[in-house]
């Protein structure tokens, strides 16, 4: 376990991600300057179910941009997956919370191929459906995590992500979610043509019994 500032957002972030952040509270910019002097990492809890549990450690990437009333703009990068341990409000002297937090274990475990392909494939026809343009490259992805923010879950099941430990437990989960996501797609794409038919003159051929 170890000590850490605390940034609690009603984001998920998940490990690798890249996280870019704009600092206007005080006690934030207090924060953010803290861990610049100690080249220091901090954590992000996910506030997503009205409570501090789970969340991801970042690391500072680059300040993009200071302003003159010391607000920032920030490229930070999502590491590992903690669990809040303890969470206190301010923390230490700070200004700004911290806790004790203790990482997830991640199980070695190889990656199951034929549940990544199938991902992926579900993957490219959902983007298929909504008709995105400007969309990932589907065949650089290799973790539910490269893409978990783009396939129409909510935030709590983002949530739920973070707690799974292997990457073919993610894949299952979200390709479920996909299964039922890609049909209910459909069917709304097929009432929204029927209701463009009402109203206007058709010719139906005629039944032959």
């Amino acid at each position: 376990m170890r000590e850490i500032a605390l940034f609690p957002l009603n984001i998920v972030a998940f490990p690798g991600e890249a996280v870019n952040l704009h600092i206007f509270e005080p006690r934030y910019k207090a924060l953010i300057n803290d861990c610049l002097e100690q080249n220091d990492t901090f954590g992000i809890p996910a506030f997503v179910l009205n409570k501090i549990e789970l969340g991801t450690e970042v690391e500072i990437v680059e300040v993009t941009k200071k302003y003159s009333d010391g607000r920032m703009d920030i490229k930070t990068k999502a590491l590992k997956v903690f669990k809040v341990e303890d969470f206190w409000n301010p923390w230490r002297d700070f200004e700004y919370a911290g806790g004790k937090i203790k990482y997830l274990p991640i199980k070695d475990e190889s990656t199951d191929l034929n549940l990544l392909y199938e991902f992926k494939e579900m993957v490219a026809r959902l983007f298929g459906w909504l008709g995105e343009d400007d969309v990932p490259d589907i065949s650089a992805i290799t973790s539910v995590y490269d893409i978990g923010h783009k396939i129409g879950l909510k935030s709590e099941e983002e949530y739920s992500l973070l707690d799974m430990p292997t990457e073919n437990e993610r894949l299952a989960f979200s390709l479920n979610h996909l299964e039922n996501l890609i049909p209910a797609l459909e069917r709304a794409h097929n009432a929204q043509e029927r209701i463009k038919q009402n109203g206007h003159f058709k010719h139906l051929d005629p039944l032959k019994f």
